[in-house]
């Protein structure tokens, strides 16, 4: 098996190289000497830091957020370069500026703090230069860490807040001074020491520490055994090996790409051996890494936000989006299977299938993942949750040698976790600007109204107004999405395209219930990452196949095809989301969306027990959809079609079958 492995796999260095290429949080200096071990200090005094809030108690909110700003911009400062051409084994003497720089302007609220919240009107020479320093640190900072896409539109939101006077039509308001904007921005809870950064420097930073340390056990390569050891041997095997592990990765995982590279790296190989066309091989790989980021209970760092931006408790997202995931993932694998059925490919070989008495003897690395679903069930504090998750992995991990945690590997978490969390503590800071911005001027609001008026001229009816509505909001979420990682992306299309749902709600007889609303951005902001022409987790997937960048994306967002239709249903009868529904009807509403996604997938492959015709096809996506929508009439006109069709395929398999053999006779 590790031959195998070894022959796949792409080497250590080659996956390094191909994350820069693609996640800019991956592009970091290699540091030697002093500088070094400075790092090193630095990331685990970091850790450090937030697991002593975490466990004693947070300091006040500004301290508790210019701290951890500021550990993040000095190790952001430290590891990632100006730009990619320049030599990554030094730091350069202008970001040592840049870390004085920081460390004057984060440590100013600690130093100043008691001066500070009891100044009253506008903020003095001193405080606009600190504060101007700190928009401008943050700006550089999330470049260099995060990309150009969401630090682009945080300046373009600055330019907005300052011209408003001049701007045209709707987007006209009053407008704020330098000294405004500044003091919004760095002294008030309103702008990058808002919500955003507080759910970094609280709930996000702990639980990718606790995913730090469930790969220090080996659960990483236990995912892969694990996925083999069920799908390896099935019809199509690598595609649904690729499937499984990757669901299985994005519940520790938070990022599409890290996600597709990762898994990618082994079963993209695999794949293409067996027989998938390169382009289906990445596309498979792209679409179910992806999906990690919805994948309940951790679904990456953005459904810790959506507490406070939408306001419920983190069991009832992850308790929401459990049908959507399961749907997303059955959609891939049913596609995957009727692909490989097309093309008559098989599973692997059973001597490349690891015996169950291997797999089971670290079955207990996922002890630490039930941990968690069961205190977040309990009710559990999510901090106090993810601290437990944490001792649970370092306790686990002592049941073998081979998974256990030494001191070695417990350093390694805790510097790891500190690394993982830099990208995410930029994001939330430069996305802090974008949501002070669209407070402070109404912008939410004003292109909120501006999609329901547009919906509403184009619409006869209320229902069509609304779904007008979700198309505009879908396409302005895929927009804002794109290269921008989750936890931005959300922050990103939350604020700025979420308010046009919200504007709706009262011209609709039922209301949209919140948390759909804000399940809805947050799905078409993902899949951003696989929809062409930017489509991260597809480019990152085709440095694995050398397939092509937009095929693979083309065939990444079919596979995904739940993703841009459960968002729709979920907004129309919020059951799927088990909002207001009972364990029976959850129960229905999931059997009927399944064989739903069956009729879509056939109907997307061209493929069910024989080719299908294009009418065919056409016919078995629309018997699709009216199963998966949770309604009586349309599971009973479903439900008929579905029987027709099916026994018509049997029916002329069968026949075929006959006439071939009667022709041999």
């Amino acid at each position: 098996m590790s031959d195998t492995k070894d022959k796949l796999e792409m080497t250590a260095e080659e996956q390094e190289k191909l994350l820069k290429k693609y996640d800019a949080e991956a592009n970091t200096r290699d540091l030697t000497g002093y500088t070094a071990k400075v790092l090193f200090i630095m990331l685990l005094a970091f850790s450090l830091f937030q697991l002593y809030t975490g466990i004693f108690g947070q300091f006040t909110a500004y301290i508790q957020r210019t701290v951890h700003l500021g550990f993040a911009l000095t190790i952001i400062f430290l590891l990632f370069p100006a730009r990619k051409g320049l030599k990554k084994t030094k730091v350069d003497w202008y970001d040592y500026i840049l870390i004085g720089l920081t460390i004057v302007v984060c440590g100013y609220w600690p130093v100043f703090y008691d001066t500070l919240v009891q100044q009253i009107g506008g903020i003095n020479t001193q405080q606009t230069v600190i504060g101007g320093l700190a928009i401008l640190l943050v700006l550089e900072a999330t470049r260099r860490a995060v990309g150009l896409p969401i630090t682009i539109i945080a300046g373009v939101f600055m330019v907005y807040a300052l011209f408003g006077p001049y701007m045209p039509g709707i987007l006209i308001h009053r407008g704020l001074s330098m000294e405004q904007l500044i003091q919004s921005m760095f002294f008030t809870t309103e702008g990058i020491l808002g919500t955003p950064l507080q759910v970094s420097s609280t709930y996000i930073f702990l639980f990718l520490l606790f995913g730090a340390f469930l790969v220090q056990t080996g659960v990483g390569n236990y995912f892969n055994d694990l996925a083999i050891a069920i799908a390896g041997k099935r019809t199509g095997g690598p595609a649904k090996v690729a499937i499984f592990s990757s669901a299985l990765q994005g519940t520790i995982s938070g990022s599409s790409v890290a996600n597709t590279v990762t898994t990618g790296s082994y079963t993209i190989p695999l794949m293409k051996r067996l027989g998938y066309h390169r382009n289906f091989a990445g596309a498979v790989e792209a679409a179910a890494s992806t999906g990690g980021q919805i994948m309940p209970p951790i679904m990456g760092a953005a459904a810790f936000l959506m507490i406070e931006f939408a306001g419920v408790a983190y069991w009832d997202i992850a308790k929401a989006a459990t049908i959507p995931a399961i749907l997303y993932f059955s959609g891939i694998w049913i596609m995957t299977h009727l692909e490989a059925k097309k093309n008559g490919l098989l599973g692997l070989p059973k001597e490349e299938i690891p015996k169950k008495s291997v797999v089971l003897k670290k079955i207990h690395l996922l002890i630490p993942i039930i941990v968690i679903v069961v205190l977040l069930f309990q009710g559990f504090s999510i901090e106090r949750t993810a601290l437990l998750g944490i001792l649970s992995t370092i306790v686990v991990s002592l049941f073998r040698k081979d998974t256990r945690i030494t001191f070695e590997k417990f350093l390694l978490a805790l510097t790891t976790g500190a690394r993982t969390a830099l990208g995410v503590a930029a994001a939330t800071a430069c996305a802090g600007i974008i949501v002070g911005v669209v407070t402070k001027t109404g912008l939410g609001l004003k292109m909120g109204n501006t999609l329901v008026d547009l919906a509403g001229s184009l619409a006869s009816t209320p229902n069509i107004q609304l779904l007008l509505t979700l198309f505009f909001t879908m396409i302005a979420s895929i927009i804002l999405g794109m290269g921008s990682p989750t936890t931005a992306n959300y922050i990103i299309t939350s604020t700025i395209a979420l308010p046009a749902i919200i504007a709706l709600n009262d011209q609709l007889e039922v209301a949209i219930p919140i948390l759909a609303a804000h399940m809805f951005v947050f799905y078409f902001g993902i899949v951003a990452d696989i929809t062409p022409p930017v489509a991260l987790a597809a480019f990152a997937a085709t440095g694995i196949s050398k397939g092509d960048p937009i095929k693979t994306g083309i065939n990444a967002s079919k596979l995904a095809i739940a993703a841009f239709i459960i968002p729709y249903m979920f907004v129309f009868q919020p059951q799927l989301l088990m909002i207001d529904t009972t364990i029976l009807e959850v129960s229905w509403i999931l059997v009927t969306s399944i064989v739903g996604m069956i009729s879509i997938g056939a109907g997307l492959i061209g493929f069910w027990y024989r080719k299908l015709h294009w009418i065919e096809r056409i016919l078995t996506v629309l018997t699709g959809l009216l199963l998966i929508y949770p309604e009586s009439n349309t599971d009973i006109i479903g439900f008929t079609a579905f029987a027709i069709m099916l026994a018509l395929q049997i029916f002329w398999k069968r026949d075929k079958g006959n006439v071939g053999k009667r022709a041999e006779a």
